[in-house]
């Protein structure tokens, strides 16, 4: 509980000072007279996420709950000091009320749910079996997220390829598939599409938007590893057998109950954008949208029903625990805290600290430079976080939905597809990768180190963006 006080501290603010706090929302933070400095909250907390795991593994394990509420103090408390506590507490607040609290429990509803949803039994791992079980993983994961997807279907395919000597490429091939760019068509896929949702982009945006990206990228990348996967496969039938220590038997899917959970959250969603019965509720001094709080309110029930109707074996199979989603809810208060800054920067445009960032994404005549905006967002979405960095491009795209949505559509794919495709580029691009790459290590695949990985998605993925950029933003 100590951990999560930076993040709530300007709860305290609001509930001391309501009035200052409502006044504060006309005046806001002075982004143009900010310098980059107020940035450095945020860089060093995304920093020390990427870095923490591979240079200081164990204190980072024990600890990184209070590194992030260090970085989160340290964005906090100036801001106090700078423009007081009407305006900081606002502007803190409305970020962790409004989209941080919706984020974590979309993330903590389909992760527990999809916990109890287990694919038991075993499969032979041919390469059309392999190839097949990477197809429907990609697309489950448009529809109970990337963590969701990766989850319930690495477990069975590790079972399926365990008795083959080359094996480490199916995980690979799994994290480029279902961790990353099988969720880019809905906003339950990927945290950025949903950080986007929250933003005010329509839920089947991406959908009718993205569609063409994805097949086409996928489906190389798909291409790909079957042709691999051939070759693997009839080079293994010239070696000694391995006896496969998880025959195969039937496979079954259990835990049904949560089949119709899950579609509950998809209503939730459709139902907080569909309707809008314009009633503002003020909550320590920021206004929660009625829909909105509903939506949350039902995601949340349904993921504590889904406690109550899985069986506990299923979620022991699955390997179900409770330690990511709590790393996950820790990381990111600290995260959409240290944000707060960078957002009031990125808004002032080519008045802030950050226009020269806003100049390398326009082209000579003012217009976005969408191939720019595919390649950055890409490129810091694979070393950092995806979902921070698809909302620091979205603002500096200007942070207007309606217009991102319309005129500015490509930008906004642009973004959108780098941030869901890129965070496949390294094990710390997107939450799943690493929780992937652990599975499987445990279970004896040779996985490559962090930088072999990324010989492989250089190899595959780079070449692969290359060929998506020049067809659809360039």
């Amino acid at each position: 509980m100590r951990e999560l006080f930076p993040y709530f501290a300007a709860l305290a603010i609001a509930t001391l000072f309501p009035s200052q706090a409502l006044a504060a929302e006309i005046h806001g933070l002075p982004g143009a007279a900010m310098p980059l400095w107020w940035g450095l909250p945020f860089a060093g907390l995304l920093l020390s996420i990427a870095t923490g795991p591979l240079l200081f593994p164990h204190a980072w394990e024990h600890h990184y709950g209070k590194i992030a509420g260090a970085w989160a103090m340290l964005a906090v408390v100036p801001l106090t000091i700078a423009f007081g506590l009407p305006s900081a507490g606002e502007a803190v607040l409305h970020t962790l009320l409004t989209e941080y609290l919706s984020f974590i429990i979309l993330l903590f509803a389909l992760y527990t749910i999809s916990g109890g949803i287990l694919l038991a039994g075993n499969i032979h791992g041919t390469p059309l079996t392999n190839a097949g079980l990477l197809l429907i993983g990609a697309l489950l994961a448009s529809v109970i997220g990337t963590t969701g997807a990766s989850m319930v279907l690495i477990r069975p395919m590790l079972r399926a390829n365990d008795n083959r000597p080359f094996n480490a490429h199916v995980v690979i091939f799994f994290i480029f598939l279902v961790s990353n760019i099988g969720g880019s068509l809905t906003p339950l896929g990927d945290p950025p599409l949903f950080v986007g949702f929250l933003r005010g982009v329509d839920f089947f945006w991406t959908t009718a938007n993205l569609w063409r990206e994805t097949l086409v990228t996928g489906g190389l990348v798909l291409v790909v590893f079957l042709a691999l996967d051939i070759v693997l496969h009839r080079r293994e039938g010239g070696m000694p057998k391995i006896k496969d220590p998880t025959p195969d038997t039937r496979v079954r899917l259990r835990g049904l109950a949560n089949l119709p959970l899950l579609a509950g959250v998809i209503g939730a969603i459709l139902l907080s954008a569909s309707w809008k019965p314009g009633v503002s509720i003020p909550i320590l001094g920021v206004g929660l949208e009625l829909q909105n709080l509903v939506r949350d309110a039902i995601i949340l029930a349904l993921a504590l029903l889904s406690l109550k109707v899985s069986y506990k074996s299923h979620r022991e199979a699955n390997g179900f625990t409770w330690e990511p989603i709590a790393e996950v809810a820790k990381l990111f208060a600290g995260i959409f805290t240290c944000i707060v800054p960078v957002i009031a920067i990125l808004r002032a445009g080519h008045d802030g600290a950050l226009a020269p960032l806003v100049a390398l994404v326009t082209s000579a005549d003012g217009q976005p430079n969408n191939l720019a905006y595919f390649w950055l967002t890409g490129a810091l979405s694979s070393f950092l976080d995806n979902a921070p960095t698809y909302l620091v491009f979205f603002e500096l795209a200007g942070g207007d939905a309606n217009h991102l949505m319309t005129e500015a559509a490509s930008t906004l794919a642009a973004i959108s597809a780098g941030a869901v495709f890129m965070g496949a580029n390294t094990y710390i691009g997107n939450a799943p990768n690493f929780m992937v790459f652990a599975i499987a290590r445990h279970r004896g695949f040779n996985m490559p180190g962090f930088f072999g990985y990324m010989a492989w998605s250089g190899a595959v993925l780079i070449p692969t963006f290359l060929v998506a950029g020049f067809l659809f933003f360039r």
